[in-house]
């Protein structure tokens, strides 16, 4: 249970997390505010658009219907993998649903999939005030494929957010977990959506998968003396031993140079006398 995010605090959360960002009209004061609460919010659902077309599934999901006014989720994520954001606040996406699975979520204490809902839109509990709602641009029919790009962007955005409020994965559900009625998404399960956001979790949010995330360095354990203790490949002496021995092979070449300097300024004399 959280305060939703401000718009300014979503984008910046999104684009943290590496999402191509589409900002459409004011998308940041399109709302249903007016009709109902908004928040606290439990949780996000995903949604499949049963559409084709990026430009007119952008202008459905923000304009919604006669009898069902837009904005109808926050943001359309295309197969392209951009997240065009059409709204901000209450939107009309979830509609009614299971209370039971409302307290699953909230209390993220499922298993790998909440309890099957026994209600739906008619006779549920009011979703569009818990949940941030995602529709995907796909047909829904089964066969229309998922691009790895628009994919990727979806489970980019719900790792943004649970990232954000500090959930886990399973604050991430599809609209047949939530509601009796619906079937939403089809394609992907909702099951392996939820381990991917988890993976996506344990790593910065910058991560692009199939890279490495850099080990930080261990600590520097070594002390000044060890410098000096050290030994080179096949030998005798370390460094300290090697040090002093020189110290004392240059004392001895300053005795013997001042003595030399002694010598030639005495033979000068003497020449300079003759």
């Amino acid at each position: 249970m959280a305060t939703p995010l401000s718009a300014a605090a979503v984008l910046t959360a999104l684009r943290a997390e590496g999402v191509r960002v589409v900002e459409v009209g004011s998308w940041r004061t399109h709302n249903r505010n007016q009709k109902g609460a908004w928040g606290p919010v439990n949780g996000s659902i995903v949604h499949h658009t049963v559409t084709k077309g990026t430009a007119n599934t952008v202008a459905m999901v923000r304009d919604g219907y006669a009898d069902l006014p837009g904005p109808l989720c926050h943001g359309m994520i295309a197969k392209d993998g951009q997240v065009h954001l059409v709204g901000w606040g209450r939107a009309n996406h979830a509609g009614g649903g299971d209370p039971v699975v409302l307290k699953q979520v909230t209390n993220e204490s499922y298993g790998s999939r909440p309890t099957p809902p026994t209600k739906g839109n008619l006779n549920g509990v009011d979703g569009n005030a818990h949940f941030y709602g995602w529709e995907c641009e796909n047909l829904g029919d089964g066969k229309d494929p998922w691009p790895t790009a628009q994919y990727d962007a979806i489970v980019r955005v719900q790792a943004a957010l649970c990232r954000a409020h500090d959930w886990t994965a399973k604050s991430v559900i599809g609209h047949l977990e939530w509601s009796s009625d619906k079937v939403d998404p089809r394609g992907f399960t909702m099951a392996q959506l939820r381990t991917d956001v988890a993976e996506r979790l344990t790593h910065p949010a910058n991560w692009t998968p199939g890279s490495s995330t850099p080990t930080a360095p261990k600590k520097d354990t070594m002390e000044p003396i060890d410098v000096w203790l050290y030994k080179g490949k096949d030998e005798t002496s370390d460094a300290y031993a090697y040090l002093r021995n020189t110290k004392i092979k240059l004392d001895a070449q300053d005795k013997k140079i001042d003595a030399l300097t002694k010598a030639v300024a005495e033979l000068t004399d003497l020449v300079k006398k003759g």
